[in-house]
């Protein structure tokens, strides 16, 4: 390895060559080791690595604990060597040296020789040692200095292990490195240059306005990192400049730049002006002092790295972190500590007492298996193993009759592409999927097909959503993944009720990031988040993403729905666009990229969304108050150095609580009873932790611990299981562990949480302090069976959030499993049990006992209907001048009609899967997106005129514009271009959630479909859709509303016409008034009574054009008073009663049987009955 300074400049070589170029770290150096420093004490907190040091005379490495342990390893491997207690009860461990008698270790108050064997050779205390902080040895290699924050230094000999002499020191020393001159660093920035003979000072330098955070000195040269403090009252910050001086001329030489930060520096041991800077983000940097351009970068997947060390030979690097992790770097091929290291000693092993079996006596199973408390290698998840081989099949006889196989003998049993299960599994591993509507149609015309139970495979799933499955096989399918099957029809053909027969809805799975489904659920059925999102929704917010208002407008949907399966496609949506989730891989193509497991991420989105919420609510309160009451955990945070003992306070809050178990003994498995979840609440509450921190006192960073005392409780407490071990799962495994009441005491600075018995004494005595919780459900991992990936649901007791009080004290709670779309009841017993292999806490959620039931619905009367009544547009484009918004006088009133028609593009293609036999599969349907909607006046002298016409802007990438459906064209959507009044979909989801919410009644064509798209549920008593009203019982043709437009006002819309030129696709205006047109049309149908005959000639007519409008070239002939535009007298297209080919007194129809409405609510939309005074001003007859 050549020195740099032999080199010639290379100031014309481009600067990404320079960076690949050899220096003192080769091209191949990586990260060989890595290994965790385990506690001294297994119900203590992770040690943390404060001291570390290459021996130069074995391959040993030796590091110091934050406990006074000194601790070695052996070999690139890191092999545990030896394990010391040098200082006891004296707290960390400050530095370390090696001396050929063995290894120096150095705490506040005491120094500790071991020899490599971890034998001890002394161990020295004085009072004059009150704070030590570094040593070095003089010019006799047999004398130890020893300095630190206090006025003496004193002089040991190492041989003997005594005190020389005594000094007074030059100030408080910090660091300290002998080479040519003793260097010391002060604790105010400043580095003394001692003499090595007298210890007087020589030279003295302001390094860094802050204090020395690392140094180094080798050979003539001193390199320097600290802090500074850019702003008065700031923390201190890691100085971007690594400083450097000649010890020969003793000057000070030019800084070398580092801009992650210089924390730590280590000088080359055979290259004198090479060093190694690092940052505490784990950014390394090699750089000859002499020419700082010619420089190597490397990374080290560290957190936040405390300490860098170097071995003699200059081949390994050894770097510690704050989650006491210990990372060796260096050639995998060359690796070595030292260039000639003698052999290190080894005990003997003791020898292995066999068992001894006498094999013709002893069954095997009388030998024992080892204790293990790791997963093993073996246990393949279940979702990636596989039935491999199968019995052969049994030939029929039919083939073997003979003796031989007969020719051309097919029984035809199976397809070509089909083989026989020959396996003999007794119960499937997932539910069946029902046939498809469409199919139950067909089989039976005249039953009820969403009722209809389709074969034994139905009725058995039947059985077990109702919950009277009596296995545990049989009990755990309903936990299996669902998935949604399409036919040819769509997502509308597949049976959601099959899987769902409650009152409560589902949500679909075919969606991006549909994982949270579950948490979903569970915070809607926690009834003041429930409340609070949904006043949210109802007030004037209309910001982009706002989490808030997305749950409110969710949990609307799912409470209207009442067992329709929902979805939360804008939800979602809203959240795959944040840039902190996807910072996080809090999605679902990230979580999945970087190995996270579904319940860590799951619980990471738990805790970005409880931020996100607070954030959006303190959007429009102007603070935080009011949702840190709901869910904020207050508490006062004591933050006390490990170093020098000084305490500083601060508030601090908290949304979730990730629960801390104890570490306990694996031998000890089966005392795991012994810890209530009371206990480990507690722990986890008050929780201490240790952490890399700066210190005011010690003005430097150290190691600090941190305690919590809790102010102020939350109205919802919310708990991340935090399940990662078999010690932790065997907790939750015993039979009723999991509590569904808990109650909490603030006192004394302190907490005590009590359940089951303790807290029946607590209420029995009246204490005034508790507060009680409910367990409201949580959200579990499922990892069912083979075949099949591990997925998440909740498990909920609906009996919390149903506003009923009435069963506030009953003995039984209501639970239910929400497994995304499949919703069914449970026992309590079996929701309150897990089981490791397959079943495991994610999320906890618990309610104060007080807000049982209390729904909230003041907020329909507060709603903020600004929106309606004020233009909105991003681009400052006003909307079409027929287009008039609201006045303040026509504020929608209950059963206020209104038309209603929207435009969508495509954004997504749909996923196809073609089999085997050339049919196709929908994986994954395609996804729109919401382009345009147009809102009309449903009565009134301005009837028909438009009052929302709005363009949607979308800032996804649109695949297909679908301009001859939609009429959307290039450029229509995008806010530079536009010529069109643009508006986010929030705001145009609003509005319509608006009108919704004030009663109005929506007329249109297909308005199932444009809801669905849209991501709202309307109840039927707030519909009246043209598509049904045209449609006779046991008729399955539905009409366009281009063949209606033609069949009953003789009107040609959406049309292609040379005279006119090319049509730009629909209309959403013109389809909603058409929609609107046709409802008061089948009104005057109801009125005069012969409604069925009109639709049957409508029938009649289609069939005769194939359901389409004939051009308008071909003269059709209609007859005489058949739908003609003036074919009446009156003018009017509805015939008159007396009139030719109509009867006189129609015989009673369909449509006025008492069970039939023509869309509209008879007791809320009173004046729209037919033939009232209203109906016949309409301006549209």
């Amino acid at each position: 390895m050549t020195d740099i300074r032999k080199r010639q400049p290379m100031l014309n070589v481009p600067f990404s060559h320079k960076l690949n170029e050899p220096q003192s770290m080769e091209a191949d150096w990586d990260e060989i080791t890595r290994i965790a420093v385990p506690s001294s004490d297994p119900l203590a907190v992770q040690s943390s690595v404060t001291a570390v040091a290459f021996d130069d005379q074995q391959e040993l490495l030796w590091i110091g604990t934050d406990q006074g342990r000194v601790v070695s390893y052996h070999g690139p491997e890191l092999q545990r060597y030896t394990s010391v207690k040098a200082h006891l009860q004296e707290g960390a461990v400050k530095q370390l040296l090696v001396c050929d008698r063995g290894i120096l270790s150095i705490s506040n108050k005491s120094i500790h020789l071991i020899n490599r064997r971890g034998l001890t050779q002394w161990h020295l205390s004085d009072p004059s040692m009150t704070d030590l902080r570094c040593m070095a040895f003089t010019v006799n290699s047999n004398q130890l200095l020893v300095a630190g924050r206090q006025n003496v230094f004193l002089v040991i000999d190492v041989e003997k292990g005594t005190i020389v002499s005594q000094h007074p020191a030059q100030a408080r020393y910090i660091l300290m490195k002998k080479c040519r001159h003793i260097c010391a660093a002060t604790d105010d920035g400043v580095v003394h240059v001692l003499s090595a003979i007298d210890y007087q000072l020589l030279q003295s330098w302001k390094a860094h306005a802050g204090a020395v955070n690392d140094m180094d000195a080798r050979h003539d040269y001193l390199v320097t990192c600290g802090f500074s403090v850019r702003q008065m009252g700031a923390a201190p910050m890691v100085d971007p400049l690594a400083n450097v001086y000649d010890l020969k001329n003793l000057k000070i030489l030019p800084p070398i730049p580092f801009h992650a930060g210089a924390a730590y520096v280590r000088l080359h041991p055979k290259l004198s002006t090479t060093s190694f800077i690092a940052s505490n983000t784990g950014q390394m940097q090699v750089v000859d002092l002499m020419n700082p351009v010619n420089v190597m970068l490397r990374r080290a997947n560290v957190q936040f790295m405390l300490g860098m060390e170097i071995a003699s030979s200059g081949d390994a690097l050894v770097a510690n972190d704050v989650n006491g992790l210990i990372y060796l770097w260096g050639s995998p091929s060359k690796v070595k500590f030292n260039d000639v290291s003698k052999e290190t000693e080894f005990g003997q092993p003791p020898p292995r007492n066999l068992l001894s079996v006498d094999w013709q006596d002893q069954p095997l199973n009388t030998i024992g298996m080892p204790y293990y408390s790791e997963r093993l290698l073996s246990a393949w998840p279940s979702h990636m193993t596989f039935d491999v081989g199968a019995p052969p099949v049994v030939p029929d006889p039919a083939y073997t009759e003979l003796g031989h196989y007969g020719l051309h003998i097919n029984p035809r049993k199976l397809r070509r592409y089909q083989v026989e299960n020959t396996r003999l599994d007794s119960m499937p591993t997932s539910i069946a999927a029902p046939k498809f509507l469409s199919e139950k149609a067909k089989e039976f015309p005249e039953a009820d097909t969403l009722s209809q139970v389709d074969g034994p495979t139905a009725a058995m799933a039947g059985l077990l959503l109702d919950g009277r499955a009596q296995t545990e096989q049989e009990r755990m399918l309903k936990y299996s993944n669902v998935e949604i099957k399409y036919s040819r029809f769509g997502v509308d053909d597949f049976d959601f009720q099959f899987y769902n027969k409650t009152e409560f809805s589902g949500l679909e799975t075919h969606i991006k990031n549909s994982f949270l489904n579950a948490l979903l659920q569970l915070y809607k059925f926690v009834p003041l988040i429930r409340n609070v999102a949904i006043q949210h929704a109802a007030t004037a917010c209309v910001k982009p993403n706002c989490m808030l208002c997305e749950f409110g407008f969710l949990f609307d949907m799912l409470e209207k729905a009442g067992g329709q399966n929902c979805q939360a496609t804008n939800l979602l949506h809203a959240f795959g666009s944040l840039g902190e989730a996807r910072n996080l891989n809090l999605l679902e193509n990230a979580a999945l990229a970087n190995h996270m497991t579904l319940s860590n991420t799951i619980q990471s989105v738990n805790r970005f969304l409880l931020k996100q919420i607070s954030h959006d609510y303190a959007s429009m309160a102007g603070s935080s108050d009011g949702i840190d009451e709901i869910f904020s955990t207050g508490a006062l945070e004591a933050i006390r150095c490990l170093h020098c003992g000084g305490v500083t306070t601060k508030h601090g809050s908290l949304y979730v609580h990730d629960m801390m178990y104890p570490s306990a003994d694996p031998k000890h498995g089966p005392r795991s009873h012994m810890f209530k979840f009371s206990s480990i609440l507690k722990a986890t509450m008050e929780r201490e932790v240790k952490h890399r921190g700066f210190c005011n006192k010690c003005r430097r960073y150290q190691q600090l611990a941190t305690r919590k005392s809790i102010q102020h409780l939350p109205f919802v407490l919310m708990l991340n299981a935090a399940v990662s071990n078999p010690a932790m799962q065997s907790l939750w495994e015993t039979p009723g562990w999991l509590p569904s009441e808990i109650g909490i005491m603030m006192q004394n600075r302190g907490i005590y949480v009590f359940e089951g018995t303790e807290l029946a004494t607590q209420l029995r005595n009246k204490a005034s302090s508790i507060i009680v919780y409910e367990l409201v459900g949580f959200v579990a991992d499922i990892d069912t069976t083979e075949r099949q990936q591990p997925h998440l649901v909740s498990l909920i007791n609906v009996d919390i959030s149903s506003g009923n009080n009435s069963n506030k004290n009953k003995w039984s709670a209501d639970w239910h499993l929400f497994n995304d779309f499949l919703v069914s009841s449970v026992e309590p017993r079996e929701a309150l049990s897990f089981h490791r292999s397959w079943k495991q806490p994610s999320i906890l959620a618990y309610q104060v006992k007080t807000a049982h039931g209390k729904i909230d619905e003041s907020w329909k009367d507060n709603m903020d209907i600004s929106l309606l009544h004020s233009p909105y547009a991003i681009n400052g484009i006003a909307g079409i001048p027929e287009c008039e918004i609201l006045a303040d006088n026509e504020k929608p009133q209950p059963g206020t009609p209104v038309a209603l028609d929207t435009e969508f593009v495509e954004l997504e293609r749909a996923e196809i899967d073609v089999k085997a036999d050339g049919s196709h599969e929908t994986i994954r349907p395609a996804k729109n997106g919401l382009a345009r909607v147009s809102v009309l006046r449903g009565r009134g002298q301005d009837e028909g005129k438009p009052f929302i016409d709005d363009y949607i802007t979308i800032f996804d990438t649109i695949v297909d514009y679908k301009t001859q459906y939609s009429g959307i064209k290039p450029g229509d959507l995008d806010v530079r271009m536009s010529r069109h009044n643009l508006v986010p979909l929030k705001v145009a989801y609003k509005k319509l959630w608006l009108l919704l919410n004030l009663g109005c009644v929506f007329v249109g064509h297909g308005l199932a479909t444009d809801f669905r798209k849209v991501n709202m549920h309307v109840p039927k008593t707030q519909t009246i859709d043209t598509q049904n009203l045209y449609l006779l019982p046991g008729k399955n043709r539905r009409f366009s509303l281009k063949y209606l437009a033609w069949a009953v006002f003789k009107e040609y819309i959406q049309e292609d016409s040379p005279e006119d030129g090319p049509s730009d696709g629909h209309d959403s205006i013109e389809d909603a008034r058409m929609a609107l047109r046709l409802w008061r049309k089948f009104q005057e149908y109801e009125d005069a009574g012969i409604a069925e005959q009109m639709i049957e000639d409508i029938y009649r007519k289609g069939s005769r054009f194939g359901w389409k409008p004939p051009s308008k070239s071909s003269g059709v002939n209609f007859g005489d008073g058949m739908l003609t535009g003036s074919a009446v007298p009156s003018g009017r297209n509805t015939p008159e009663i007396g009139m030719n080919g109509v009867p006189a007194t129609p015989a009673r129809s369909i449509f006025s049987s008492p069970g039939y409405r023509s869309g509209v609510n008879s007791t809320s939309m009173g004046t729209l009955t037919p033939g009232s005074a209203l109906v016949k001003e309409s301006p549209l007859r």
